[in-house]
Order: structure tokens, then sequence, then C-alpha cells
């Protein structure tokens, strides 16, 4: 996924981006209400973690105002803030969920994937495709009934198609879920993790349309 890091403790925010770079999700951490703003105006984001007291502002009211425009973006509130009526208001301003500082970074990693597998619609973690039982939970493949290990790229990469069955995805939209702003990219880096897949995967479990991008072949009719 492509997630929007806001937090202006550096400490808090390296470890958080780092740990949720290691799942394989393209992070982009900012250390303002103004920066986010912008990031959200510019990007589509998949989650949103979002510290509450930032230097120009209160995270509630950027949530609010995301909300008042009809930007449905997950959002995860995390703040010290421990009392019930700080999480009573964090959910009523729309927030999905809310983890308290300090917090386990495993923790927070299965908290992002709770919520992304219910705004997919399938709050169920095992899923099959055609000879693959995929465990979004455990970020664990088996073909066959045997294992397959996928890196942290590859399985963002996969993860990616997994969420838009059926649907063509551009090298670009590809790009996005796997680096972060600024990242240099290779011109081959798709092509590259594609075949890496289809190694592990199949040769066919994903479908390449010339000039256009690729798709999961498990879903075709």
């Amino acid at each position: 996924m492509r997630i929007l890091l806001v937090e202006d403790t550096a400490g808090l925010g390296e470890a958080v981006r780092d740990q949720i770079s290691e799942d394989g999700h393209a992070v982009d951490w900012v250390q303002s209400l103004g920066f986010a703003d912008t990031s959200v105006k510019t990007t589509a984001y998949n989650l949103i973690l979002l510290d509450l007291m930032l230097p120009d502002g209160h995270g509630f009211d950027f949530l609010k105002k995301l909300r008042a425009a009809g930007d449905t973006t997950p959002v995860i509130i995390l703040t010290a803030r421990d009392q019930v009526s700080d999480r009573i208001a964090g959910l009523n301003a729309g927030a999905d969920d809310y983890l308290i500082k300090p917090f386990d970074l495993s923790e927070l990693s299965a908290r992002v994937a709770a919520v992304a597998r219910r705004y997919r619609g399938n709050p169920n973690p095992l899923v099959h495709i055609g000879d693959l039982e995929v465990d979004l939970g455990d970020h664990r493949i088996s073909r066959n009934g045997e294992p397959v290990e996928l890196t942290a790229r590859e399985w963002a990469l996969f993860e990616g198609f997994l969420q838009r069955p059926g649907i063509l995805l551009s090298r670009s939209q590809l790009e996005d879920r796997l680096y972060e702003f600024g990242a240099e990219i290779e011109s081959n880096t798709i092509e590259v993790y594609i075949s890496r897949l289809r190694k592990k995967l199949g040769r066919d479990a994903i479908v390449t349309v010339r000039g256009m991008g690729y798709r999961l072949n498990a879903y075709d009719h």
C-alpha cells in the first residue's frame, strides 16, 4: 500500500516508517499538517497514520477536513492521549482505528493489515486464487500446499494485484505501491519483480498487456 505517515517526533517517525517499509509498503513521512494537506491533494493513499499533536495544529481538524471533503481514506490515529473521551472523539471524527503510544511496532503492522482488509471488503485473511492459498494476515502463500517465500517488495506488488482483482495495473501504479517520494527507480524494476513473481507463483500467474500494464491471470474468465 501507499501510506502517509504524519508524525513530528523524529525517533518514532523513523521507527514507524522503517517498520511499515519492511512490511512492503511505500511510506511518505511528513511532520506537519501543512505537508500532510499537500500530500493528500497530490497523491492517492491507501492509508494514513495520523499523530494528533502537531506543530501547526491538531490532527482531529485535519481528519474532519478530510471527511468533510468526502475523502474516505482509512485513518489510524497514533497518539499518547489515552483517555476514553479522546478515543471516542477520534472515532467520531472519522478515524478507523486508534493506537496509544507507546505501542509495539508489530501491533501497528497488524492494525494496518486489518484496516486494509476491511476496506477491501474482505475481513477474512485467507484468500484462494487458483492453486494459491494466501494468508493476508501473516503474509504467507502456499502453492498446491507448498509454501512460497516472497520478499517484502514482492509481497507488496502481489498484494496490489489482490486488491484490484482482474483490473489492469500500469507500471506507474505498481511503482507507487513500492516506492516513496524521491526514490530512484530503475526503468525495468517492475519487470524484474513481475519475473520473480512468475517464477514463484507460476509462469501464467500474471498477464502482460503490452504497452498498458499487468493483471492477475487467476481472475480471468
